[in-house]
């Protein structure tokens, strides 16, 4: 088969990995790709947002899926357009990706199928929302209602952070993504992420996974897109697990089919563990950023048949195997993220690093120039790693960190800690 993998990060890395590694691919390109997808695909100079160009290429190549990584070609329609010129395509349509690119459209899905999440309201002005907090009071949750880069969202402790967060976002801060703004209840309890693999009728799950959000060890700092990962997620036990399937996962998809608007691709929720059980509080439509790659260090399955099978409806009788051993991630990321950083210093150590046992290390943004590697962005790098134990996995990713010679970076310390500390207490 030929394939065309679209984006540019460490999860399309990881993605390049595992889809590369599989035996029925002939050809697999990365449009724009990075310095370390480009040893597992060629990667081209596609604009991604240029639909009628992808498609020319997935012609003039004989393209014969298209996987689509980030969300913003998702909510920008591309796999519309896509299959309307007759190419298969992994991934929601447009009318499906709403799931993430509007907080309110998720809020009232949920509402309308009984789907269990926070108390909310939807506001297109900023006095009828600054009222709504002033008579709700802190703590409580602001969030623009279209895609802000996985910035949108304020969890406001006080009064004035909340009145701050919706003064910004109707101000402009978020541009068109904060025209409309979403309030709703502070949930209580342990944050999880749960993924399902979907055809628009069937949901499969996928290994539990767990991020890390803040930026420094302990939980400090301001959010990111995440600086590591780690799974098996030890909080879902089994009965979470049928709970999560049964009350969000599953009337989800029964829901999105009945609005004519079915869910096929990757369906990854944000979930609390809360006492009354688990509840939604948000919805991504493509692989979570780090979790795709320790989800794609633990899969045994191929990947490809998996994708093929949910763009043609036929996860009915398909199921996924995963290797037992833990896997976790450390995000290395360019010193001052998630605020202001310097692009173009020089990575080195990278292939000593890659020698450790069971490691693997995926580029989330760097660039090659002139036989070095550079960092390209603000997350970097991602060093996977898998072991018997967390506890092990966790080891062989920092000795792997510690052979990295990059001045500018800087990760945390402490990722995988809550599982590290549960197998301690095992012992």
């Amino acid at each position: 088969m030929h394939i065309l993998l679209i984006g540019s990060g460490g999860r399309e890395h990881a993605l390049a990995w595992k889809i590369a590694a599989s035996p029925l691919v002939t050809k697999l390109w990365c449009a724009p790709g990075n310095a370390g997808i480009a040893k597992e695909a060629e990667c081209v100079a596609l604009d991604v947002a240029d639909h009628a160009a992808v498609i020319d290429f997935c012609r003039a190549n004989a393209v014969e899926l298209v996987v689509v990584g980030p969300e913003t070609p998702l909510a920008a329609g591309i796999v519309d357009d896509l299959e309307r010129a007759g190419i298969k395509a992994f991934g929601p349509r447009r009318s499906a990706a709403q799931l993430e690119g509007s907080k309110g459209f998720t809020k009232d899905l949920c509402r309308e199928f009984n789907i269990p999440t926070g108390a909310y309201r939807r506001f297109d002005n900023a006095a009828d929302a600054l009222a709504y907090v002033r008579a709700e009071g802190a703590p409580i949750v602001v969030k623009a209602d279209g895609l802000a880069a996985g910035k949108g969202v304020v969890v406001a402790k006080t009064l004035a952070e909340a009145e701050a967060a919706i003064e910004m976002m109707f101000g402009g801060g978020f541009g068109s993504a904060g025209a409309e703004v979403v309030i709703e209840e502070f949930l209580e309890g342990r944050e999880v992420s749960f993924f399902a693999l979907c055809d628009g009728e069937t949901a499969i799950p996928l290994a539990s996974a767990q991020d890390h959000k803040r930026v420094f060890d302990h939980d400090e700092g301001p959010n990111t897109g995440g600086m590591g990962a780690y799974s098996p997620a030890p909080f879902v036990t089994a009965e979470i697990h049928d709970q999560i399937m049964d009350r969000i996962i599953l009337p989800t998809i029964a829901g999105m089919k009945t609005r004519g608007a079915p869910f096929k691709g990757i369906l990854y929720a944000g979930l609390m563990l809360t006492e009354q059980g688990p509840k939604l509080f948000e919805y991504n439509v493509r692989f979570g950023d780090p979790e795709c790659q320790v989800l794609m260090l633990r899969m045994m399955s191929d990947l490809v048949p998996a994708m093929l099978a949910a763009c043609d409806g036929q996860l009915k009788n398909f199921d996924l195997r995963w290797f037992p051993e833990p896997a976790v991630t450390v995000v290395m990321a360019a010193k001052g993220y998630p605020g202001d950083y310097k692009k173009g210093g020089m990575i080195e150590g990278l292939d000593d690093a890659a020698k450790v046992d069971g490691v693997e290390i995926f580029h989330a943004g760097t660039i090659a120039k002139d036989g070095a590697i550079l960092a390209n962005g603000g997350r970097v790098l991602n060093v996977c790693a898998s072991g018997n134990t967390v506890t092990e996995a966790q080891a062989r990713a920092y000795q792997a960190v510690d052979r990295i010679k990059w001045t500018d970076g800087f990760c945390r310390r402490d990722i995988a800690w809550q599982a590290v500390e549960l197998e301690k207490g095992k012992t």
